[in-house]
Formats: C-alpha cells, sequence, structure tokens
C-alpha cells in the first residue's frame, strides 16, 4: 500500500510482517509486491538505525566559577 492509502496493484511475491518483530501469527502477516516490502523494510530498518545511533556531541560544560 503506498503511504497516499492506495493500494498497489502489482502481484504480491512477499510476505511482510505488520509489525516487526518474532510475531508470526497470520494477524501480522500480509502479502506485498517486492517494491512495496523494500520500500516498507528500508523505512524501518532507517528508523531502528536512528533509535540506535550514537551520540557524537559532547554535553557544553559549564565554566567551573559557573558551578554550584
Amino acid at each position: 500500500m503506498f503511504s497516499s492509502g492506495r493500494r498497489c496493484s502489482a502481484r504480491a511475491t512477499d510476505v511482510d510482517h505488520i509489525v516487526p518483530g518474532d510475531d508470526h501469527s497470520d494477524d501480522n502477516l500480509r502479502s506485498l509486491c517486492g517494491w512495496c516490502h523494500r520500500q516498507k523494510s528500508a523505512s524501518e530498518g532507517g528508523t531502528a538505525a536512528g533509535q540506535r545511533a550514537v551520540r557524537t556531541t559532547r554535553p557544553t560544560a559549564l565554566h567551573p566559577a559557573l558551578e554550584d
């Protein structure tokens, strides 16, 4: 399904987990065409990578005279 809400008219070739994880029940699976499945998987991967991102900046330290 496209982000616009329209259904894809291509033939479904892949099985997708609606909610990512280890739930392989029928209620959590749907069929998608390969293109839609790759788009969804790429989006989920980018989101997961952003949540694991390592902080690369240091917090700004106060001058010792300004600390309590």
